[in-house]
């Protein structure tokens, strides 16, 4: 029996979240720029975006640049921002073939405009896919993110268009940038790593996290299924007691 057909598609995570993390190691190790990394890790997005889309996985998420990554040298988020316009004009096929509809959360603004029309292009052309949804979270970080959304309550109640006693904390997801996205139930990090580095800190509250030790440009279809396989012998009990879940 093939890891896939262990996957119980009953019991699917509705919405997945991806650290993409390894790259740089990863080329580092064959002694190559950190940017050939980043260039192998664009078929382990094509190979995960195809294999949940087969699975019934409604999102999918995958951090691939943060805020903090600005600071990185000037040659690598050159470099970076360039292959996003190239991957991003050659995915939309794959995109348009599987029927996955891209979305993008994050600082948009702060890409270069280039960057960003090509961006808006394939969201557009992709509108109308109900299969899956893949969000791309860049230029993205959760504390900006909350920042964001109490300078954008603290104006609407200046306006009188919120009163700070109906505030909640689905209000709260409502100014979030992922309004209208469900949170994600598993969160998988790749590298090795045990961090959550800024991602969707409001929204994982009560994911399954997942850390498997391989690189982003190693990542397939089977560690994908590696780690659905894992959600689904977990005991999700949302601070409830086993013999409540039970009941």
């Amino acid at each position: 029996m093939s890891l896939k057909d262990k996957i119980d598609t009953e019991r699917l995570p509705e919405h997945i979240a991806i650290i993409m993390d390894g790259n740089g190691r990863w080329a580092r190790q064959r002694s190559r720029p950190r940017v050939f990394g980043h260039r192998h890790g664009v078929t382990s997005v094509r190979e995960t975006a195809e294999a949940a889309a087969e699975l019934g996985v409604k999102y999918l998420t995958l951090y691939a640049f943060s805020t903090e990554n600005w600071s990185r040298p000037r040659a690598e988020v050159t470099a970076l921002m360039k292959l996003l316009v190239q991957t991003i004009h050659k995915e939309t096929k794959t995109l348009h073939d599987n029927n996955i509809r891209l979305l993008a959360v994050g600082n948009l603004e702060n890409l270069p405009k280039v960057t960003l029309d090509e961006l808006q292009d394939a969201i557009k052309e992709t509108a109308h896919h109900d299969r899956m949804s893949m969000i791309l979270a860049l230029s993205y970080s959760s504390r900006w993110e909350i920042t964001r959304a109490i300078q954008e309550m603290t104006k609407d109640a200046k306006q009188g268009k919120l009163d700070p006693d109906q505030v909640n904390e689905n209000l709260i997801s409502e100014y979030l940038t992922t309004k209208g996205i469900p949170d994600p139930e598993l969160l998988i990090r790749t590298s090795g790593e045990y961090r959550i580095s800024n991602f969707l800190l409001w929204q994982i509250a009560y994911a399954e996290l997942y850390f498997t030790p391989k690189f982003w440009p190693d990542f397939r279809k089977e560690d994908l299924y590696e780690a659905i396989i894992d959600f689904q012998k977990r005991e999700r009990r949302f601070g409830k007691t086993s013999e409540q879940i039970v009941k």
